[in-house]
């Protein structure tokens, strides 16, 4: 064997098991199809589309990652970190919904007391604080807060950001010196594109970090392609160059494989080694069944004033719940995100898919001043403020691989509507926090067109598809995240969850990551 353990992705569910097998004594290995992503990249990123993109069949090779399917746009990170790299560091415990959800809640666990050690030492090994800053954007998310009749939720979001003093860079101060340096955050508003200051708490500064200290060796640029149970026991894995699908490595073999490349990496891979190669064929027949979205929708609203400056601050720092199932975020956008203005069309109220959209369209149509005047406003990055809408409410599609009508060459993962009918891409507590939002400030609230016209909802917080069960009838992974009818093969990223989070699930990936890192034996004791 060519190490002990195997882990597939470098995102939440791979960095956790790295560290901790690592301590435990096991070789690791972490492969990342994405590159060690530095601070010069993050600055080039901030002005180079190239540079920020991740589309390696045209050859940008940056970090954010844009995947579109029929029911759901899914924005993520590539690169040594994974998501970490270009998430806005919000760090937020799920509500007691979560853990009594049925999907899980009949496995014979109190999921609550179960995650609550783990939950401490995820939040402790982020770096976990409250945002101390309160700005512009914060008054008036708090204003929006007031009007919808929620001002009493409203406050600073809890982050993995080492504050400090800005610009100031001084030595480890969360792992006693074993970690690296670290620069008090700017408050440049640029978490969304990375953090050129190393100030917020990526995993490549704590989990693999620390990580490869213990000799966990993390290869970027392999892309796994198959996995392959051996004669005897044991797993090979093949991995490819990203940037050249032809130009192969050699196979790697471990007697375990964990496999966290996020839900759409983790659902291609195995959709691919079950149905086209063959190499897996007993995983579960509910592989892809449940996938859920955190029931999200993102809206906007534009000053009026061109002068307005509302990027300082880090990318989120306040939020508020206008009821029990809805959570709201406000976002501050660095220059690199400044694409994200085609995607805003106006706001549009309503269920009917094709009657919003055909409303939309002659929204644009009718009013093309207010159209162009959006499309085209001076420092638009600077005077935006989105808000993210999650719910806790149950909402489901699902996914599978294979040939499509418009793409019959080679099989493709794509989406279908779930048992619930899909997800939403109209969420009425969205738009009215949009549009108090622009009342107040006197500009222009807008839609994501991708959830209006296209009728998808979009999303950074992709869950299940191989959802921890009691059998594989109803799941993929058991409750120590190991795949039916293969011993050795694990899945702990986002794709294990079985219910709606609700709210910024990276805190809850990295716990149950945590927990089943604890759970797994020491080297030589099984």
């Amino acid at each position: 064997m060519d190490y002990d353990v195997i882990i597939i992705g470098s995102g939440f569910g791979g960095s956790v098991p790295a560290l901790r097998l690592s301590e435990k004594g096991y070789r690791v290995a972490v492969l990342e199809q994405g590159r060690k992503v530095s601070p010069d990249d993050m600055r080039a990123a901030d002005r180079s589309l190239r540079e920020l993109f991740w589309i390696p069949q045209i050859g940008f090779r940056g970090f954010f990652v844009q995947r579109f399917f029929r029911h759901v746009g899914i924005v993520g990170g590539v690169g040594v970190g994974g998501g970490s790299l270009v998430y806005a560091a919000v760090l937020l415990q799920p509500g007691d919904a979560f853990f009594r959800d049925a999907a899980w809640s009949g496995l014979g666990i109190d999921w609550k007391d179960e995650l609550s050690a783990h939950f401490g030492t995820a939040a402790a090994m982020l770096g976990r604080v409250p945002n101390p800053d309160h700005g512009q954007m914060d008054d008036w998310l708090q204003t929006t807060a007031e009007a919808m009749g929620a001002s009493d939720t409203f406050g600073p979001v809890p982050q993995g950001i080492y504050f400090g003093r800005a610009g100031e860079t001084k030595p480890d101060p969360f792992f006693g010196g074993e970690g690296p340096e670290r620069t008090g955050c700017t408050r440049c508003g640029g978490c969304l594109t990375g953090c050129s200051d190393g100030s917020k708490n990526s995993l490549d500064k704590n989990y693999l970090y620390l990580a490869e200290r213990l000799g966990a060796e993390v290869l970027p640029g392999r892309k796994a392609v198959s996995i392959r149970p051996l004669d005897g026991g044991g797993y090979e894995v093949q991995t490819a160059n990203p940037l050249n699908r032809r130009e192969r490595h050699p196979k790697l073999r471990a007697e375990r494989v964990i496999v966290a490349a996020g839900v759409v990496g983790t659902l291609d891979l195995l959709f691919k080694c079950r149905d086209e190669l063959g190499t897996l064929p007993e995983i579960s027949p509910a592989l892809g069944d449940v996938v859920r979205t955190n029931s999200e929708a993102i809206v906007a609203a534009l000053s009026p004033n061109p002068d307005d400056d509302l990027t300082h601050g880090a990318a989120i720092s306040s939020h508020f719940y206008p009821n029990a199932h809805t959570h709201i975020t406000q976002n501050r956008f660095p220059p690199g995100y400044d694409f994200m203005r085609w995607y805003m069309g106006p706001l549009t109220d309503g269920t009917a898919a094709l009657s919003r959209a055909l409303r939309t369209i002659a929204g644009i149509v009718v009013h093309p001043v207010r159209t162009l005047r959006a499309l085209f406003a001076r420092n638009w990055h600077r005077r935006i403020t989105v808000l993210t809408v999650m719910q806790s409410l149950d909402s489901q599609i699902a996914f599978r691989r294979g040939r499509r009508p418009f793409w019959p060459f080679k099989p493709l993962l794509h989406s279908s509507a779930g048992a619930t009918g899909g997800t939403p891409a109209f969420i009425p507590e969205a738009n009215e926090a949009a549009r108090k939002l622009a009342e107040h400030i006197g500009g222009t609230a807008h839609n994501n067109v991708l959830e209006s016209i296209g009728n998808a909802s979009v999303t950074a917080h992709i869950l299940g598809g191989c959802a921890i069960a009691a059998e594989p009838e109803r799941g993929v992974v058991d409750v120590d995240h190991q795949v039916f009818g293969y011993p050795g093969l694990f899945v702990t990223d986002a794709s294990a969850i079985p219910a709606n989070v609700g709210v910024n699930p990276a805190l809850t990936i990295t716990a149950l990551a945590e927990r089943f890192s604890a759970r797994f034996p020491p080297k030589g004791a099984d």
